[in-house]
């Protein structure tokens, strides 16, 4: 796979949260490439200028929890996405709210801008946004806001034991 954005030194050591996702990837067998960007890539379409592709093939990690059983719940989404909170609820039987950003460190080990689809410190219940395998590569956070690996949609599945979905 062709990585477009300027990467770091190889000789350079990846930052602790980004070799923690290099090795999640490693151990999952998921022949992925953690690389970290000169700029921040905190935002969906910050990533994508970065990495120069479409804004549609960053994968937004966002987390929710379920209201009445604090649950948490990863969606992944295509990064020109709405989550349409509704959907989620009915499909999850349980309405969702937004996580704020003490829970989402709790249960992912990551601090928001920088969370990846996998490698969190607690079992999450994931669901993939349906858009997203209609792109050839992906692009995920890993780990800080200027951590990222591409991957293609058939390692989603596999890399997050997640249920596909319609979310928007």
């Amino acid at each position: 796979m062709t990585i477009t954005a300027t990467t770091q030194s190889n000789s350079q050591a990846l930052s602790r949260s980004a070799q923690r996702v290099q090795d999640a990837l490693r151990a999952q067998d998921i022949a992925c490439k953690v690389i970290e960007l000169p700029d921040s890539a905190r935002t969906a379409q910050a990533a994508a200028d970065a990495l120069k592709c479409r804004v549609d093939q960053i994968v937004k990690s966002l987390i929710f929890r379920t209201k009445e059983s604090q649950r948490p719940i990863l969606i992944l989404a295509s990064g020109s996405n709405r989550v349409n909170e509704e959907t989620i609820a009915k499909h999850l039987g349980e309405k969702i709210e937004r996580a704020d950003a003490d829970f989402t460190r709790k249960v992912t080990g990551y601090a928001i801008g920088g969370i990846p689809p996998m490698g969190h410190i607690t079992a999450i219940d994931t669901l993939i946004d349906e858009d997203l395998y209609q792109y050839d590569v992906l692009w995920a956070a890993a780990g800080t806001p200027h951590a990222v690996f591409s991957f293609t949609p058939e390692d989603l599945k596999p890399l997050t034991q997640g249920t596909i979905l319609g979310i928007k």
